[in-house]
This record gives C-alpha cells, sequence and structure tokens, in this order.
C-alpha cells in the first residue's frame, strides 16, 4: 500500500528537519511530497540535504493558500493513498502502519489522534468537534489520511477557506458517502502557537472560517455538542480568550465573507 505523505510548508526552518526524521523511520513503501509557499528562511535549502540522502522526498514550489498547496501535492503524488500533516510537527514511529491498518479494515478516509505540545495550558483546548451524519468531521488535516480517488473525486480542498478547509473537505467526503475512521494510534505530536500573538490570531481565523462552513454549507449550530464548547478547559482563561477571538472572526467573515462568496 504506497502512500503519498503530502506536507505544505513556509518558513519552516525550525522544525522541518524534526518532520523528517519522523517520517523517514515509517514502514515503507511512501514518498515524501512537499510543497513550499516561498519560503524566505533556509526551509528548502534544509529539505534538499535530505533528498541527497532520501531518494523518495520530493519539493516543489507553489504560492496560494494551504488547499491549494495540498491540492498541488496530490496532484504530484504517485501514491493511491495520501496522508497530510504540517511543517511543524512530529509523527509517531508507527504513523503510516496505521494508516495502512485502517485502510485495510475499509475505511476511506482515516483520522489519527493528535496531541499538542508547547505552552501547557494552550495543550488542554480541545478542538470544538462538530458532528455530521454521524461523524466528527473536525479532525485536522496534519493527521489525516484519503484515497486519493476519493479526494479527487471531491475536488480536493477548497481553496477559498483561510481555515476550516480540512473540515470542508471531510463534510464533502461524507456526503459522498465516505467511511471516516479514527485510528487513536495513528498519532502526530502538533505544536501549539509559541505566543500569545499568534494564538489569538489563530483563534480569530478559526471563527473566521467556522463562518465560512455555514456559508458554504447552511446552519451548522445543530451539529455542535454545547457540553463540549462549554466543558472546564474551554471556559478557563485562555479558552476564553480563544473563544473571544473567534467570535470576532466569525463576525468579520459574516461582514465580509459573505460578498467574497
Amino acid at each position: 500500500m504506497f502512500i503519498s505523505v503530502v506536507i505544505t510548508v513556509r518558513n519552516e526552518e525550525r522544525h522541518i528537519s524534526t518532520l523528517l526524521d519522523s517520517l523517514v523511520i515509517q514502514e515503507p513503501p511512501f514518498e515524501i511530497v512537499i510543497v513550499d509557499a516561498h519560503s524566505t528562511d533556509k526551509t528548502r535549502d534544509i529539505v534538499k540535504e535530505y533528498m541527497k540522502k532520501y531518494d523518495f522526498i520530493r519539493l516543489y514550489e507553489k504560492g496560494g493558500s494551504r488547499g491549494e498547496g495540498r491540492n498541488y501535492g496530490v496532484k504530484m503524488a504517485k501514491g493511491e493513498y495520501v496522508a497530510f500533516t504540517d511543517g511543524d510537527d512530529i509523527v509517531n514511529p508507527f504513523w503510516l502502519k496505521e494508516i495502512r491498518r485502517s485502510f485495510a479494515d475499509g475505511a476511506d478516509v482515516v483520522a489519527g489522534k493528535t496531541i499538542y505540545i508547547g505552552y501547557g495550558p494552550w495543550e488542554k483546548l480541545e478542538r470544538v468537534e462538530l458532528y455530521y451524519k454521524g461523524f466528527d468531521v473536525t479532525y485536522p488535516s496534519c493527521n489525516l489520511a484519503y484515497k486519493r480517488d476519493l479526494f479527487l473525486k471531491i475536488g480536493g480542498f477548497d481553496p477559498w477557506f483561510v481555515t476550516a478547509e480540512d473540515i470542508d473537505l471531510n463534510i464533502r467526503a461524507v456526503n459522498a458517502g465516505a467511511k471516516l475512521v479514527y485510528n487513536d494510534r495513528m498519532i502526530v505530536y502538533h505544536r501549539t502557537r509559541d505566543s500569545f500573538y499568534s494564538f489569538v490570531k489563530q483563534a480569530f481565523w478559526n471563527g473566521y472560517g467556522r463562518k465560512q462552513l455555514t456559508l458554504k454549507h447552511g446552519k451548522l449550530w445543530s451539529h455542535y455538542k454545547p457540553q463540549n464548547m462549554f466543558n472546564p478547559a474551554q471556559l478557563s482563561f485562555y479558552g476564553s480568550v480563544r473563544l473571544f477571538f473567534a467570535m470576532l472572526g466569525y463576525v468579520a467573515c459574516k461582514l465580509y465573507g459573505e460578498k467574497k462568496r
């Protein structure tokens, strides 16, 4: 089962080596397809050094949104299956093995367990889950794998999205009748934001993306579980800060995003 690992990066010189070290030891056969969005640091130079040692790493350069970069990576991929992660992540040594196991068991889409590492209070903040036709569609694309034919059939990532492009993709996969499976042994370690500014910026754009979802798919509030939105972790100081800035992003999209769609 040949898997193409597709990664979009921009200015990841601090972390790209750690990610690649965790990927090159995976169970073969696989390839690593990196799409660089015009980095201005040494990201591409570092990747090229790895390419000298590992012939299954390929590097492309393309600007645009994260969705556009991933779509391009899938276009250039050779595998029947595509797995996504991010340039600042670390994957478990058995990551691809577990992805293969889930596909062999009949999955069309496989989502894994994402463990947040970094600043302690931010690690405890869970994603706000959205359930659609019985599936949790909020599993992030830093730990997500698709049958390539299905990915292409549903049109790939929608480049219109600022964030939440992975949720939109999962919704469309479910609408197409795909079986989405969660595998808690398919583990990725995902870094939290490294400053308060980047934390609230992420929260703002996450809120913006959630509103984009409603603009495209209609009202989705009934698909959320209120008890998960207002649990103790979400109502902590940082949880409240995240919610505040997410609401600002949601309102900003409501005022501006509707005109763009």
